[in-house]
């Protein structure tokens, strides 16, 4: 009973972080270049602690609060289209960090956490680009057009990812490592 207390808990608490991170993710923006998310980080460590339905989980709640607060361009092309982007992108991202942590965590938790740190914003990211191809092609035609850029493919790529993605992942490596260090090392000091 108390292991389930403290992953109810755990999980809790890695809920109301997910929530916070994202809200203010979308009202603090930044006046730099980059809109760096520190949101995934939660999702990653959610996964590896509690196993990959808690990083389902996350990855959901992480994607209703983007859906509330942070869609209004795709949702005013297609509801259905960013409803279930947004939905499936986030839920996915979180269990493919959990899954990916469950099979390797017994070789080396370590190398497993450091993968789910790559594979969880890959698979957002991956999924949310193939969304936009599959339901605002038309309209994401028309915004690469405006910008000047030669095909739709390439200002998904280098406007709607980019570099921000590359600078995300590479927070979400360390952070999520640097935490289940911290976390382990706790454990054992007790």
């Amino acid at each position: 009973m108390e292991k389930k207390t403290k992953k109810l808990v755990g999980v809790g608490l890695l809920t109301a972080i997910v929530v916070v991170l994202q809200a203010l993710a979308v009202v603090i923006r930044p006046t730099g270049i980059f809109n760096i998310s520190l949101v995934l980080v939660p999702i990653v460590v959610g996964a590896a602690l509690y196993g990959y339905k808690a990083g389902a989980w996350l990855g959901f709640i992480f994607s209703a609060v983007v859906l509330f607060t942070d869609t209004a361009a795709f949702m005013a092309i297609s509801v259905i289209g960013t409803v279930i982007t947004v939905l499936v992108k986030g839920t996915a991202a979180g269990l493919a960090a959990g899954l990916v942590y469950l099979a390797l965590e017994k070789k080396n938790r370590y190398l497993a956490v450091i993968l789910s740190a790559i594979v969880c914003p890959i698979v957002n990211t991956g999924l949310f680009l193939a969304g936009c191809a599959l339901f605002f092609m038309d309209t994401i035609n028309g915004w690469a057009a405006a910008s000047g850029y030669a095909s739709a493919g390439a200002y998904m790529i280098f406007a709607l990812a980019g570099v921000n993605f590359l600078i995300e992942m590479g927070v979400n490596i360390v952070l999520s490592s640097v935490i289940m260090r911290i976390i382990d090392f706790s454990k054992k000091s007790r």
